[in-house]
């Protein structure tokens, strides 16, 4: 089997250029397979649409809380059952009930006009012909101020708080981001407790309300997590793809409708690589018998490149619609933040196509090595502003 020669849970394999093309090749040999994984044991890998919709949508038959991502060996993960991303229903609606306020579409909708406003200003401060980091000096600020102001940090602690979020999120190794997280959760810890003391309008304060310190602790640190990483990853990596593809980026600056075309970049990009779940009973899927206990993992892109759902699945069509893809997920653990995020791509896709010209590529980029956001540590460029008349 294909599958047994090349390792689809190493970030390298996700690297290569050629690495939808042998997805496809391998999916030809079965939607649904089992193989064995260096770091986490056997696994049956979904591959489909179909499938992993089925596992996505079925929390009953296939669980979160022994683990949602692969990438930390046959541990049980740290925080199961405490976290929104490691709980089942009903528990699980209970930790989203406690924020889902502000990440409704409603909530969302009412910070569009700040994102945008923040956006702009950021591209408008970046210097025109100079080198700068998209994944650094873009991508990641308007996520972490957002973020900064939803959890309610103060004022006076969100330049700590984003170097702290900056080093945990974009540190450039691996050592680096798991010691800045370890400042990150104490920090949090402190805000949780204060939180409970003086309660505002914020996520952080909902969170210390509704349940204990270390559930609130765990899920602040998840939702800062997903807050921001989701959308920098992709903003960096849909960048990059339009600037391969100089026909989707003048079809965005012809004035494209931008939520179909971030529909588009999100399936296209698809960084959130996997998802995992562990089978609570014998079930059957594409004819194969999954034993319960057994880990299933479902790859986004794989889904969201499956032929079978997606016309012409390897081009990047930023019309494209219906999209269905599942770059949010599926089911009861489908984003929360998903609105906030598209709002977030929204604002920053049309401010860089109404007011830039190009974007040049400086230097080859540096995609990361992880396994659960995959996207770019490093992507050098530069830009060249419209003339105005």
């Amino acid at each position: 089997m294909l599958l047994d020669q090349h390792d689809i849970t190493s970030p390298e394999f996700w690297a290569r250029q050629d690495a939808h093309a042998l997805v496809d090749e391998i999916r030809r040999e079965g939607t649904v397979q089992r193989h064995e994984t260096p770091d986490d044991g056997p696994v049956w890998s979904v591959l489909a649409h179909r499938e992993a919709l089925a596992v996505l949508g079925d929390p009953v038959a296939f669980s979160s809380q022994r683990g949602s991502l692969l990438g930390s060996g046959r541990r049980p993960p740290a925080g199961a059952g405490k976290m929104m991303a490691l709980t089942d229903p009903p528990r699980h609606r209970a930790y989203r009930e406690s924020v889902a306020p502000f990440f409704s579409t409603s909530g969302a909708a009412a910070l569009e006009q700040h994102v945008v406003r923040l956006t702009r200003r950021v591209l408008r401060e970046l210097p025109e012909g100079e080198d700068i980091d998209f994944v650094h000096e873009i991508g990641a600020v308007v996520p972490l101020l957002v973020m900064c102001e939803l959890m309610g940090v103060p004022a006076e602690d969100r330049d700590d708080v984003v170097a702290m979020c900056d080093e945990a999120f974009l540190g450039d190794t691996a050592l680096r981001r798991q010691k800045a997280h370890q400042k990150l959760l104490p920090y949090l810890f402190s805000l949780v407790t204060r939180k409970r003391r003086e309660p505002g309008r914020d996520v952080a304060s909902a969170l210390a309300g509704d349940l204990d310190v270390e559930e609130a602790v765990l899920n602040c640190d998840n939702i800062i997590v997903g807050g921001v990483q989701t959308v920098r990853h992709t903003a960096a990596m849909a960048m990059l793809a339009l600037t391969q593809h100089p026909d989707a980026w003048q079809t965005l600056r012809a004035g494209a409708d931008m939520g179909v075309a971030v529909e588009e970049l999100l399936r296209w990009t698809s960084v959130g690589l996997q998802v995992l779940r562990s089978a609570t009973r014998d079930v059957e899927l594409a004819g194969c018998h999954i034993r319960a206990g057994d880990a299933v993992v479902v790859w986004t892109p794989a889904a969201n490149r499956d032929p079978a759902v997606f016309q012409r699945p390897h081009h990047l069509d930023l019309r494209r619609s219906p999209n269905r893809h599942v770059a949010f997920g599926w089911g009861a653990h489908y984003c929360i933040g998903a609105p906030l995020a598209r709002i977030e791509l929204r604002a920053l896709f049309t401010a860089l196509a109404t007011t830039l010209e190009s974007v040049e590529v400086v230097r080859s980029p540096v995609h990361n090595r992880s396994i659960i956001n995959f996207g770019l540590d490093r992507f050098t460029v530069r830009l060249r502003r419209k003339v105005r008349g």
